[in-house]
């Protein structure tokens, strides 16, 4: 598949740039100034907001809304309804445009349904969010967080698996023969592999 499907319920503003392959369903919204990347799905009633920068790769499920500051990397999945925010104080009578602040989901993450992302943080690399956490900090790489508010609750491989090192720390993954190190509370991916 090399086109892009856009359902006839979606819209899709005026200078956004959608890559090949991608797919958008009912009801979304994609607004002007947008980038979304190659080989992507767009869930049924998804809103992007201008500004917003999506990779390739990307699986957003039905009833997110990515809103300007949010920046998602390639292959990552974002879970039905989950919430990003992009101001930390909210008003209704507070123009607060001017105070947006940034928030990035690192490649290959994945996003648990209806986990709330408070804006300002950065979530990373291959980081697993459980569904309906609220997530108040930064998340590393690799890490698994759970709860409200979010807390550290173990690894996870690139591909998902439950990390479990040993007294060197050192981890491996059946699925993709990695090794992984544990080092200053933080996990990194070996280039060796097991044989």
């Amino acid at each position: 598949m090399s086109e892009i499907q856009i359902h006839p319920t979606a819209v899709v503003d005026h200078g956004a740039v959608i890559g090949k392959g991608t797919v958008i369903w009912h009801f979304c919204h994609v607004s002007e100034d947008s980038i979304i990347g190659e080989n992507c799905s767009l869930g049924q009633n998804v809103y992007v907001a201008p500004n917003v920068v999506i990779g390739s790769g990307v699986r957003v499920q039905n009833n997110v809304s990515l809103f300007t500051g949010v920046t998602i990397e390639d292959n990552v999945f974002l879970g039905p309804s989950c919430v990003f925010t992009n101001v930390l104080n909210p008003r209704s009578f507070v123009s607060r445009k001017s105070e947006f602040k940034d928030t990035i989901v690192k490649e290959g993450a994945s996003v648990g349904a209806n986990a709330v992302i408070l804006c300002g943080h950065q979530i990373g690399r291959y980081a697993l969010i459980g569904a309906g956490s609220v997530v108040t900090k930064d998340v590393k790489d690799f890490e698994v967080v759970v709860g409200n508010p979010a807390r550290h609750h173990g690894w996870v491989s690139r591909f998902g698996n439950r990390l479990n090192f040993n007294t060197e720390g050192r981890a491996y993954c059946p699925d993709s023969c990695c090794n992984y190190q544990l080092l200053n509370g933080c996990v990194i991916e070996s280039a060796e592999t097991k044989e």
